[in-house]
């Protein structure tokens, strides 16, 4: 007789449940294994991301069964906001999804139709060949598949903040993300996220969320400006990224072990230090 299962809570269950904002961390290696370390650390929850990182299908799905256990919350950004796609990622078990460059209410519809199967969506139907349904191993999971996924969207741009209203009142967005780093390049403040204008719009939007009341996150790698975005109504935030702490921590172990090329040449004859 088959094991039947039931699907894990969605990050909106995670949310509505935590009484406190939940802080989380980007996944960007496309290593299962790094991210089940990352899975361990007590985090709330994790952004395994195939925007801007090297992850298709099947590191997806590897990193998936990888953090599966753990009590975290994992969330995946696919590179765009794209129907096919969505049900491939839907097919594979992703139950939280966070849709980037969503700027306007037309393109939140577009979001919450592909996770929906018909006739209040698009989705194809092939559960009984999915991880999704476990292989039709999760008792009703047609009837049940939209209590199981969540859609968060991305605000990221100006027009996405001159409509986060709308964007928030599209029925299926769960919660909304701001992304300062994208959002200040459509302003002309390329790589300023920490500009008082950006900061301006992402407090607008946090406030627009309070007000619909659906939950809000940011990005914010900057421990000061976490706190601040918290302050102002933040839900959940990312305040940092494997790849980042990786580079940043190799970094700091090579300034202390490696001598620079100028300390090379203080020492004596510019000998290399043997250890």
């Amino acid at each position: 007789m088959p094991i039947r299962v039931e699907p894990e809570r969605t990050f909106t269950q995670a949310l509505a449940d935590a009484g406190r904002p939940l802080a989380g961390m980007w996944v960007c290696s496309g290593s299962p294994l790094i991210a089940e370390i990352c899975a361990g650390s007590g985090m709330d929850w994790l952004l395994i991301d195939a925007e801007h990182s090297p992850n298709g299908l099947e590191s997806i799905l590897a990193q998936l069964q990888a953090v599966h256990g753990y009590p975290v919350q994992a969330v995946v950004r696919p590179p765009f906001n794209d129907t096919v796609l969505l049900k491939q990622y839907l097919d594979l078990g992703v139950q939280n999804l966070l849709i980037p460059m969503v700027n306007s209410a037309e393109e939140a519809r577009a979001a919450v139709a592909a996770v929906r199967y018909p006739p209040h969506g698009v989705r194809g139907v092939g559960s009984a060949l999915a991880r999704a349904s476990r292989w039709n191993r999760i008792p009703d999971y047609l009837g049940r598949a939209s209590e199981t996924i969540s859609v968060t969207v991305q605000i990221e741009s100006e027009a996405a903040v001159a409509a986060v209203e709308q964007i928030l009142a599209v029925d299926g967005v769960d919660a909304v993300f701001i992304g300062p780093s994208d959002l200040a390049a459509s302003m002309g403040l390329l790589g300023e996220q920490e500009h008082p204008k950006v900061r301006a719009a992402v407090e607008h939007c946090l406030a627009a969320a309070q007000a619909a009341g659906k939950p809000a996150g940011v990005n914010a790698f900057n421990e000061a400006t976490a706190r601040a975005y918290l302050e102002a109504g933040a839900s959940f935030v990312l305040v940092g990224a494997d790849v980042a702490m990786l580079a940043r921590g190799s970094e700091t172990l090579a300034a202390k072990f490696v001598p620079q090329p100028d300390q090379d040449q203080e020492s004596d004859g510019g000998a290399r230090p043997s250890y």
